[in-house]
């Protein structure tokens, strides 16, 4: 399975998903930008997508919901390393209240995963990052800092989904 990843405007990435109906796309935007995210195991009709490949997934991607993307510079030498571990910490995101889906993304053309997990809401996320079960599961991925298996610093990067019927329905 396959992600790929593009931006543009929010109206005309709807047109894309208009365009192909059957293909399983989500349409996400925050204040800065839109972007579409295509997940197939086949190939994609974006002109210039980020390629990553799904290698860890969990839950149903849904058309409504709150989502948040860490993306993670790592090493080529510390990917078994990072990979395995952010595996195991994410079975404890599985059956938190208001979990809807999980993907691990190895990119294909640079250094950045990206780790997403999609909520049924943002209060959802938020109660996740307060948890204890949040802050075990991040403990286990710290590396020692001699054996860094990254290799730039993180950033997070949230999205809601269905924004503008949800605007349209006042």
């Amino acid at each position: 399975m396959y992600t790929y990843i593009t931006t543009g405007t929010y109206y005309f990435l709807k047109k894309l998903v208009e365009q192909h109906p059957d293909e399983c796309m989500l349409l996400m935007q925050n204040a800065e930008t839109a972007l579409l995210w295509h997940e197939t195991n086949g190939a994609t009709f974006f002109q210039s997508p980020r390629k990553y490949e799904v290698i860890h997934s969990s839950g149903q991607l849904e058309e409504k919901g709150f989502v948040a993307c860490n993306h993670i510079p790592v090493r080529e030498e510390g990917r078994p390393v990072f990979e395995f571990k952010f595996t195991e910490r994410m079975k404890k995101v599985d059956s938190f209240p208001g979990f809807t889906a999980f993907r691990l993304l190895r990119p294909l053309s640079n250094d950045t995963y990206i780790v997403m997990t999609m909520w049924k809401n943002e209060e959802a996320y938020k109660d996740w990052k307060q948890s204890s079960s949040f802050a075990e599961s991040h403990s286990t991925i710290q590396p020692a800092k001699s054996t860094s298996v990254f290799s730039g610093p993180s950033y997070v990067s949230v999205f809601v989904l269905d924004d503008e019927k949800e605007e349209n329905a006042d």
